[in-house]
Formats: C-alpha cells, sequence, structure tokens
C-alpha cells in the first residue's frame, strides 16, 4: 500500500485549517492536522484503504492486515475518535465503515480532506 498526499490549495490561496464534517448537525470542524495526524500512522491508512471497498468486521480488517487484536482495537478507536469511521454493533460482532462525511468525499481511490487530498495507489 502506498498512498500520496497532495495540497488542494492554489497558488495565493490559503490552506484550509479544518476538516468540516458533512451531516454533522452541530457543524463541528475537526482541524486538518488533527485528522492527518490520525492518519500518519501505516495501519490506520491501511485500514481507511480497506474501507474503501466497503464495511468489514473487525475479523475481515484483521485477516487482511494481520494486527494483533488489541492493537487493531486501538487503531480503529483512533479512527472514530476523529470521526473518519463508524462502527455499527452486529449481535457479538462490529462493523466498521467509512464515516459519512468521509465518504461523500472519496474520489475512487482519493479521498478529499478539504486541505488536501489522499489518494491510494498499488505498490
Amino acid at each position: 500500500m502506498e498512498a500520496q498526499l497532495t495540497n488542494n490549495s492554489s497558488e495565493g490561496v490559503a490552506m484550509k485549517s479544518a476538516f468540516s464534517l458533512l451531516g454533522q448537525a452541530s457543524g463541528e470542524e475537526i482541524p486538518c492536522a488533527r485528522v492527518l495526524k490520525v492518519l500518519a500512522d501505516e495501519t490506520r491508512l491501511a485500514v481507511i484503504e480497506q474501507l474503501l471497498d466497503g464495511p468489514q468486521t473487525v475479523s475481515e480488517i484483521n485477516e487482511s492486515l494481520g494486527v494483533e487484536p488489541t492493537l487493531l482495537s486501538h487503531h480503529l478507536k483512533a479512527l472514530r475518535a476523529a470521526q473518519l469511521v463508524t462502527r455499527q454493533r452486529e449481535g457479538r460482532y462490529a462493523s466498521y465503515a467509512l464515516a459519512p462525511s468521509l465518504r461523500v468525499r472519496c474520489n475512487g481511490r482519493a479521498i478529499d480532506l478539504g486541505c488536501c487530498q489522499l489518494s491510494f495507489t498499488s505498490s
């Protein structure tokens, strides 16, 4: 997996400093630096890339990534706290998906974060 980050700002235009959460009644914005800090971890990027293909259970995510379950749980919690993914309980299992605010910003294998665009490419 390889991810590429490109700046969305044009010359002479200030870069946006917040990731606006679409669909949030509160109109809450998360600072772009906070989102990028969460996404700076390779495992979290890999989870986001997997979820581009649709919702997955923790077992499915772990089967692909091969990460210790407690460590994967920690990463999923960080992604939820940054409101990048959502969790839905299904009996004993939990299913994760890209947050609706992030899903609407997807364009193929790229996500527009407002301040920049994150593109996933095959390595």
